[in-house]
């Protein structure tokens, strides 16, 4: 079983990860990729507050030194700031370049407030917009961020990511929040990469149609908010939830209100029991439960710097028993 790493790994040690292949794509990536939502800034709808740059360009090359091979972007966030701010993390980094994910579908307006849309040509200047903010000319998986409850605009948009593809603009096309009757509607028109799901021991929803289908349709799974975006961490608590900002978007969550904080904090000291007896910190265990499921090819884990990146990142090969499973999902059921 790999042990945690040593805090003090210097931060030129590259921690090799083995990789799995992403659905019917060519992308071998980590188990593990960085998440970039956080790192958008304040400004817009489901911020997370004001963040540093700078430190935000350090936690992506921590979590790259770590052996970390994706990142996973959005237009949205941030509206375009988190793109510029990973292009910028890609021109001062020396090492092999990772792939790049974004999304479209959401825009915001200039009062930050988010809306939907996959028209073709909304989707098509999304597509341009990100290309130059990242600075690349190929996107390595181009993912519709949100479905929409229209199903001609959603075949639509689907339609232009396949399009968008033919013309090397994106090299894989994806699909996020969809379920499986969206999948198979847009599965009439192009084949399917990869769902982004939300999937944590808060939010199992998944688990009975969604999971089965992908697995069976070898469409890859990589999963966000693994660590139900801060609570299962182990440093998240009633004093910190308390104090977090109007602008951060987790104060407005009923996860994080009564009644249901006092049952996720409980869920946080059984997951921390489970990895003291190996060294491994509570949100490290939450990642290893959503990995332990065969659909899942990779998790997205956010760090806002680099002692965040050390410290969820570098162990992806924990894997836990069935009794661990077992003992934890007790405090989720």
């Amino acid at each position: 079983m790999t042990t945690l790493i040593d805090r003090a790994t210097p931060s030129s040690a590259r921690i090799p990860m083995t990789t799995r292949r992403l659905g019917n794509s060519d992308l071998s990536i980590t188990p593990i990729g960085y998440g970039a939502w956080a790192i958008g800034g304040s400004g817009w709808e489901f911020a997370w507050g004001t963040q540093d740059d700078d430190k935000s360009i350090a936690a992506i090359h921590r979590a790259l030194e770590l052996g970390v091979n994706w990142i996973d972007t959005a237009a949205v966030y941030g509206l375009g700031h988190s793109e510029e701010v990973v292009a910028r993390a890609l021109q001062s980094w020396p090492g092999p370049r990772p792939y790049v994910f974004t999304k479209c579908g959401l825009k915001g307006d200039k009062q930050g407030n988010v809306h939907r849309s996959l028209r073709s040509d909304s989707i098509r200047r999304e597509c341009e917009d990100s290309l130059r903010r990242l600075r690349v000319e190929t996107i390595d998986l181009y993912q519709i961020h949100w479905p929409v409850t229209d199903s001609n605009e959603l075949a639509d948009g689907w339609a232009t990511l396949a399009q968008l593809k033919r013309e090397g603009k994106v090299r894989w096309i994806g699909v996020s929040n969809f379920d499986v009757p969206q999948m198979r509607l847009v599965q009439q028109i192009a084949p399917i990469t990869s769902l982004q799901p939300p999937y944590s021991l808060i939010r199992r929803e998944i688990e009975q149609e969604v999971l089965p289908f992908c697995l069976e349709e070898n469409i890859g799974v990589i999963v966000y908010s693994p660590m139900a975006s801060g609570l299962l961490t182990g440093a998240m608590t009633r004093e910190r939830v308390a104090t977090l900002p109007a602008d951060d978007w987790r104060s407005r969550d009923p996860e994080f209100q009564d009644p249901r904080l006092p049952r996720n904090l409980d869920l946080v000291d059984r997951l921390r029991a489970v990895g003291e007896r190996h060294r491994y910190l509570p949100g490290q265990v939450a990642i290893a439960w959503t990995l332990r499921h065969p659909a899942i090819t990779g998790a997205i884990v956010g760090a806002r710097n680099p002692k965040q990146a050390e410290q969820i990142m570098a162990a992806p090969g924990f894997r836990l028993t069935r009794q661990e499973i077992s003992e934890i999902e007790g405090a989720a059921a």
